[in-house]
């Protein structure tokens, strides 16, 4: 561009371009630099150069002033700081001659600020210049740190401005100063490099708190991500951390593991966690642009981590005090995963062996007496399962001829043997010893009835004939006999406990019969109950509504004769057994885990009837007795809440009685459930009051409503002052309690007059009236109601004095 300069200018041409390169070239080596994640950021004073030059030298020389300038700047500090290559210098040159003259072109654009006076105009021309070189060095030191690291774009260049924003104000300033101080007296400028030099201080000191806040906040965010469970995932996150936190061109990360292994691992520019095994890290010294810190904890070493700086910034103290600090947190990290790799290792061997045979591989008896019920549970109930119980012959004599590590070998050979026969579904297991248990889950249904069994019979055999062809054994040859009890069942008849008792019965009939194989025969087992089939009919019973009905026997008050409560016992019309009390069923039930659905069957019966009396206008609790095992229940109060209202029964109507013997006991879930019951509005009675160990710690520890006295002590109180002393103390203990009173089992009316003469209240049994179906009760409960109100006599007239 065509210069003109006054022609009475003292300062020749060439001296005013010297003091322009001198500017550019001033204003690069009073540099500022931090280190961000993409790389190091330079700040310069280059506006301010700018502003000076745009009032000294002619704008068209300021590009080429520019080159120059920043070209001998840049050139002399990789020389003696940087050691850049040529092609960097050459980019840094072109990107701020390219600035400056995109700058220059605003400027004179919108003033002439050639020697010019100042003026508010010529200071917004210089300052919009000023913006123009800020945005364009702004986004080309942001484009190329972003395509050297394969980062987007904008936050290099978010972090450039936000990190220039304080020193591009005063770089105006100073830009402007200095012009209105050479329009006024070029001597004035002797006075400048004090406060040049402090606002330089002033923005070293700001940069470095920035950067000392942005590095910490980055060190806490790199390291809190190293809380990882696994080897890999704690080093993807140190590299990908370490790489952040020191803008770092490579993160090296290797790990020790056991055996003397190394295995590195290295992220790539589009953020892929790369890793591969490779020998252990020498002790060669780092070069100038590395910082490696072995990675110990403890005497052990667990790794090393390499980190590799750019050739523009490379690694100072600070750099050299965060990876040591990082390198620890890196080393306890790794440290924790290792042993918690360790740990799992450990748990799922501990897991295994819980449950495995270590000599065969097979599952032990804790886990075939597990997985096998778990599986009889999930088939139909009336689908037949088969368990063929083995006993290797003559393993005795094996391990007394040839030694325990032939009999060893003997086992794995039939672990082996019976694992190719088995069929997805099957569970084969070794029971101890030379016994060998295989569920077969899968029996085909026929309409045969005997068909089952046959069929298990036929395995059994083809078992027994593969186990028995010749092998060999610590060198010898030989055939393995076996004895095999097979059993056939419903899966829902037995668990398996019961099915491997019957299978060691039938094993014992094949030996003793002299044969290979033997079906269970219930005719030569003394141990054998019809408890099992009793349970498996019990949920078909569950099922309809006819079989399981309630017998309601009610309870008097011994004054009036009213009645205060009524009892619901269950009876069971069986359809091949007839007619079974509690008794007959309800142990099994009790030991079942069909003792839920069962408890809510009869409280679900009870609550009907209850709704029905509500009907009639009867207002009577109805009692039910609760088993010790629903107490372990937490989900119980809500069941029986759901029940109440769907019957819309309020809860005081019902009484839950319990026995004193099983809740003594310590348990915290059986509290949990009687107060969630008490706080419900339900009502408790003890039930066989006396009977327990200690029935006066019970009722300071469980709030109850009504004592019931044992059948035992009323039947003996007659005969029995020990009897007699019981029943009294009850009742008095009762009603110093609040509490009320019904003895159990009165057959006779010397029995009723006793109790009452003892102060009992109310009583139940055959003296007064048998257990009565549900249709006939109420009928009954009106009759009573009715007839001891007719007792009942005021005593004064209504309004008397």
């Amino acid at each position: 561009m065509p210069a003109s300069l006054p022609v009475d200018d003292p300062t020749p041409p060439v001296a005013r371009f010297g003091l322009a390169v001198a500017a550019f070239a001033l204003a690069q080596l009073a540099r500022l630099r931090f280190r961000t994640a993409a790389g190091m950021v330079s700040i310069t004073w280059g506006e301010a150069a700018l502003i000076v030059c745009l009032y000294l030298v002619p704008a068209g020389w300021l590009p080429a002033a520019a080159l120059l300038g920043t070209g001998l700047a840049w050139t002399a500090m990789s020389v003696l700081a940087d050691r850049r290559p040529a092609v960097e210098i050459v980019r840094i040159t072109a990107s701020l001659t390219a600035a400056t003259a995109l700058a220059v072109t605003v400027a004179t654009a919108l003033g002439q600020p050639l020697l010019a006076a100042p003026t508010p105009g010529l200071a917004l021309a210089l300052a919009a210049g000023s913006v123009t070189y800020l945005l364009v060095t702004a986004w080309l030191g942001g484009a190329q740190l972003a395509l050297r690291h394969g980062v987007p774009m904008g936050p290099p260049l978010l972090v450039a401005l936000r990190g220039k924003l304080l020193m591009f104000v005063g770089n105006v300033a100073v830009g402007l100063v200095v012009v209105a101080l050479l329009e006024l007296d070029p001597r004035w400028l002797l006075l400048l490099p004090p406060p040049l030099w402090l606002l330089q201080q002033t923005y070293r000191h700001r940069l470095r708190a920035d950067q000392e806040r942005r590095t910490w906040r980055a060190f806490a965010d790199a390291t809190a991500a190293l809380n990882q469970l696994d080897e890999r995932g704690v080093a993807g996150a140190a590299v990908a951390g370490a790489l952040g936190l020191f803008g770092a061109e490579t993160v090296d990360v290797a790990v020790a593991r056991s055996g003397g292994t190394w295995w590195r691992y290295r992220m790539d520019a589009s953020g892929r966690l790369h890793d591969r095994a490779i020998d252990p890290p020498g002790r060669a010294e780092p070069g100038p642009h590395e910082l490696v810190r072995a990675l110990v904890v403890g005497d052990t070493t667990v790794g090393e981590l390499r980190v590799r700086f750019p050739r523009s910034g490379p690694p100072g103290d600070r750099e050299r005090d965060a990876l040591a600090a990082f390198g620890d947190a890196l080393a306890a990290a790794l440290h924790d995963a290792a042993t918690h790799a360790e740990l799992r290792l450990v748990t799922a061997q501990s897991s295994y062996d819980a449950v495995h045979d270590p000599l065969t591989g097979l599952m032990n008896r804790r886990a075939m007496l597990e997985r096998g019920d778990q599986a009889l549970r999930r088939l139909a109930h009336d689908l037949p399962v088969a368990l063929l119980l083995l006993d290797v012959n003559q393993f005795k004599e094996v391990n007394d001829t040839l030694g325990h590590a032939a009999g060893d070998q003997l086992l794995r050979l039939t672990a082996t043997r019976l694992g190719a026969v088995a069929r997805p579904g099957d569970l084969l297991g070794r029971l101890g010893g030379d016994e060998f248990a295989l569920l077969v889950t899968s029996v085909p249904v026929v309409g045969d009835r005997a068909a089952p069994l046959t069929y298990a019979l036929r395995t059994a055999r083809e078992i027994a004939e593969r186990l028995a062809a010749p092998t060999e054994v610590a060198g010898l040859r030989m055939s393995v006999e076996v004895s095999v009890g097979v059993v056939v069942a419903d899966a829902g008849a037995a668990d398996l406990t019961e099915l491997l008792r019957r299978a060691d019965i039938a094993m014992y009939q094949a030996k003793e019969g002299g044969g290979n194989v033997a079906a269970y025969d219930s005719a030569r087992d003394d141990a054998s109950t019809d408890q099992l089939a009793l349970l498996a009919e019990l949920r078909e019973a569950l099922a309809t509504d006819d079989q399981l009905v309630l017998a309601l026997q009610p309870a008097v008050d011994l004054a009036t004769g009213a009645p205060t409560g009524v009892e619901a016992l269950i009876r069971w019309r069986h359809p091949r057994r007839g007619l079974l009390g509690p008794a007959d069923f309800i142990r099994p039930v009790e030991n079942s885990e069909q003792l839920g659905a069962f408890t809510r069957y009869v409280l679900d019966k009870a609550l009907g009837v209850a709704a029905e009396w509500a009907r009639q206008g009867l207002d009577v609790p109805i009692s039910v007795n609760l088993s010790a095992r629903s107490l372990l229940d937490r989900d119980l109060p809500a069941e029986i809440a759901d029940a109440l209202r769907r019957h819309q029964v309020p809860p005081h109507r019902l009484v839950l009685e319990i026995t004193e013997t099983v809740v003594m006991s310590e348990l915290e879930v059986i509290d949990e459930v009687l107060a969630n019951l008490r706080s419900m509005g339900v009502q408790l009675a003890v039930d066989d009051f006396g009977t327990g160990f200690s029935s006066l710690t019970f009722l300071t520890r469980i709030a109850v409503d009504e004592l019931k006295v044992d059948r035992s002590f009323v039947i003996r109180m007659a005969d029995s002052p020990e009897a007699a002393a019981i029943v009294r103390t009850t009742v008095g203990l009762a009603h110093e309690l609040g509490l009320r009173v019904v003895a159990e089992g009165v057959e006779t009316a010397e029995q009723r007059l006793t109790l009452a003469e003892l102060g009992c209240t109310a009583a139940q049994g055959y003296h007064f009236f048998k257990p009565m179906p549900a249709d006939k009760i109420g009928a009954v409960l009106g009759t009573l109601r009715d007839s001891a109100a007719s007792n009942v006599f005021p005593l004064r007239a209504d309004g008397a004095s």
